[in-house]
């Protein structure tokens, strides 16, 4: 029974280190999980419960020894964060300090992707590759940039800080700072140059099609005023 006990005590102990390891080394990123999601009801929960922070986890470790050109241990941790969080995260890409993954099922982040600060992705989307082409081929997404759930961006392609990728967007070309993507492919609609609300009210996404729709309506009713 003592036994036990003293492993019990031994195993809480480790625990309360780790937690408290995470909590030092991954401030940043937890407290940008609380900013960005209202679900968060406290810091522990979002240590505990939030599998985008624990994929960014097996990301930053497997990022140190793929630096290391230990490929096969890097490759090894990301697998590992995917089977338990569902994110895959390439070990090669590089990501910038406080990284949102919000629900998180089904993202995808290439090897050469590079990602900026501030930046926050939701379910289903992928920085992903068009082909197997060598050298840079993933996207590189600018700081404070919101890319919405189901959103594909592909290629060796930029995103501009500031920026929103609408969901379900198809983004294959680069994006200028401070513009609204949507739609497939992407079409881009500027928003005056002013800095994107990353909170994610969809009612505000301007959508270019139907833009161009209610002019085409506007010139028609005018002709047959004429």
């Amino acid at each position: 029974m003592v036994y036990l006990i003293n492993i019990l005590v031994i195993l809480l102990a480790i625990t309360a280190i780790k937690l408290a390891l995470i909590s030092i080394f991954f401030y940043a990123d937890i407290r940008a999980a609380q900013k960005r999601d209202p679900a968060a009801k406290s810091f522990f929960e979002v240590i505990l419960l939030y599998p985008g922070l624990h994929a960014l986890i097996y990301y930053r470790i497997a990022h140190v020894f793929y630096v290391m050109k230990l490929f096969f241990l890097a490759r090894l941790l990301s697998q590992m964060g995917r089977f338990f969080t569902g994110i895959e995260i390439h070990p090669g890409a590089k990501i910038g300090k406080r990284f949102f993954i919000d629900h998180g099922l089904g993202v995808v982040i290439g090897e050469t992707a590079i990602v900026g600060d501030d930046v926050l992705l939701y379910q289903g989307s992928t920085l992903g590759g068009t082909g197997i082409v060598q050298g840079k081929r993933h996207p590189t997404v600018g700081n404070n940039v919101v890319i919405g759930a189901g959103a594909k961006v592909l290629g060796n392609i930029v995103i501009g800080d500031n920026s929103y990728i609408g969901a379900n967007a198809v983004v294959v070309k680069d994006v200028p700072p401070n513009s609204t993507v949507v739609g497939i492919p992407g079409r881009i609609t500027k928003q005056d140059g002013k800095k994107m609300d990353t909170n994610l009210d969809h009612a505000r996404i301007l959508d270019p099609i139907m833009q161009t729709i209610e002019e085409l309506q506007d010139r028609v009713k005018e002709l047959e005023n004429k």
